[in-house]
């Protein structure tokens, strides 16, 4: 049997070759995430899966879909899983490298109502995680997570004589084959393909030409686990510099760039400017409006205010729900209220049926930006864009902060605005009209500017957007001179990855 998890071994000791180790941080609200070494070994991985095996066979279910990302260590993390999953008696569908979306489409494809997919998605190497489902198309919830942390930390699972795996092919065949239907272009495009050298490399390209894009320009799409030129993750500034490069170079209609492991979509124009996603889903939601009408839309709550005062989708019927950063509080949401879409600001878009099954795919996100393209001839992206209400929306910024602290930071803020606000509290000089608390804290101002302060999900990390309808100089200024200076008063907030 194997012995509970302990979280204070250290590596090259006895202990941590014959004991499983798992830190207890590593269990997120939605996903599971580790750096693979000093937090989780593969003995520890192996606890995960017998833990996700036991907990999917209380929710009585057995069949699971593995896949793993690029990375040098992910086919080890998968086989350490899998030796669990198969332990606790569950019949495992490996279907080797995968996108994200490509696990998703596998239990569709597979009638597999369970997903296990090995990827630390965009974080630097180091980073391992398992992104985890029990029911199409969704992933785990905090409810779920908190079940499988209370299941592995307490060595509390089950083992399963009638456990198998099975190694299925032809997967990447039917998933491409399938992407490729949502879209059979009917004019001429040149599309960049930047994939970061990371898994959406093996993907992205052919199912872009099958989509009938004229010609693709494969940017980093050679697989590379030491990711040698920069992150794949298409929010990073240094990703959609070198996309926007591309764009200029080959004067291109549209870049498009995947994450590492291909859930997400970042879009730069073909004037070589960046469109965060936010705009990109407004974009979107003003086109789909219009061919159904009366749709309901996501949003979370790092995205641009313009969703709930746009004339078009006013015209249009259209409904906007503010929610829970996180793909797996929006594509929830998105299922519960049957909203034609829904938009998170990193990228991850959900399209249920008739444009997709539920799921965050950047694949699929392409096809709708390119068939958003398709229905608006003569007029170029960035015309699309031009026609948008204006408003400056910052980067996504993230000062580091401990996973044990970053909560009670947040919190601490939360409750400082409350206050603040209650007060009658302005922010450069303007009055504040609303507080919403779902997700961190977003500060509504009477001119329709805002700012939002929330922890992340998945790493140590507090996450900061500020959004202007005044000007781009306002949109610093309410960084700069307002969150922070605020931040800054607390010394558990560390450097910032980017900033405005």
């Amino acid at each position: 049997m194997l012995p509970v998890p302990r979280a204070d071994l250290v590596a090259n000791t006895f202990e941590y070759e014959t004991q499983p180790l798992v830190k207890a941080t590593g269990f997120r609200e939605y996903d599971a995430r580790w750096l693979f070494g000093p937090e989780i070994n593969l003995l520890g991985v192996q606890a995960l899966g017998l833990g996700l095996g036991t907990y999917i066979h209380e929710l009585g279910q057995k069949r699971i879909v593995v896949g793993h990302d690029y990375r040098s260590y992910s086919m080890s993390i998968k086989q350490a899983l899998t030796i669990g999953l198969v332990a606790a008696g569950c019949e495992v569908l490996d279907i080797g490298l995968a996108t994200s979306p490509m696990a998703y489409f596998a239990q569709f494809d597979l009638d597999a109502p369970c997903v296990a997919m090995v990827t630390a998605s965009h974080n630097e190497n180091g980073w391992t995680g398992v992104k985890m489902g029990a029911q199409k198309p969704l992933t785990f919830g905090p409810d779920e997570m908190g079940r499988l942390k209370e299941l592995v930390l307490g060595g509390k699972w089950k083992q399963r004589p009638d456990g198998s795996l099975a190694h299925i092919d032809g997967v990447k065949e039917r998933y491409i084959a399938d992407a490729a239907t949502r879209l059979k272009l009917t004019r001429p495009l040149k599309v960049i393909a930047a994939c970061g050298n990371g898994t959406a490399g093996a993907f992205a390209p052919d199912a872009l030409r099958r989509m009938g894009v004229a010609e693709v320009i494969e940017m980093d799409c050679d697989l590379d686990w030491t990711f040698p030129k920069y992150n794949p993750n298409p929010e990073d500034h240094h990703m959609l510099s070198e996309m926007a490069k591309a764009v200029r170079e080959h004067g291109a209609d549209v870049a498009l760039g995947f994450d590492g492991d291909g859930d997400r979509c970042g879009v730069v124009d073909d004037e070589g400017e960046e469109i965060f996603a936010d705009k990109i889903g407004l974009m979107l939601a003003r086109d789909l409006s219009a061919l159904h009408k009366d749709a309901t839309f996501i949003v979370d709550v790092k995205s641009t205010g313009l969703f709930a005062t746009d004339e078009m989708l006013k015209a249009n019927g259209a409904k906007t729900v503010y929610w829970k950063t996180g793909h797996s509080y929006i594509k929830r949401k998105t299922a519960e209220l049957g909203a034609l879409a829904g938009f998170e600001k990193s990228g991850h878009f959900f399209f249920n049926p008739p444009i997709g099954r539920g799921y965050d795919d950047g694949i699929v996100a392409a096809a709708a930006i390119l068939a958003m393209l398709d229905r608006n001839p003569g007029r170029k992206l960035s015309d699309l864009k031009k026609a948008l209400p204006v408003a400056w929306t910052s980067l996504t910024m993230s000062p580091h902060c401990a996973d044990e602290e970053k909560y009670g930071v947040v919190d601490d803020v939360v409750r400082e605005y409350s206050e603040f606000a209650k007060a009658g509290g302005t922010i450069l000089g303007r009055k504040i009209v609303d507080v919403i608390t779902v997700n961190g804290v977003r500060v509504a101002l009477e001119d329709g500017s805002w700012v939002l302060v929330r922890a992340s999900s998945n790493k140590p990390e507090i996450v900061v957007v500020v959004e202007s309808t005044r000007s781009e100089d306002d949109m610093r200024a309410l960084f700069r001179e307002e969150v922070k200076p605020r931040l800054a008063k607390r010394p558990q907030v560390g450097k910032y990855n980017q900033e405005i």
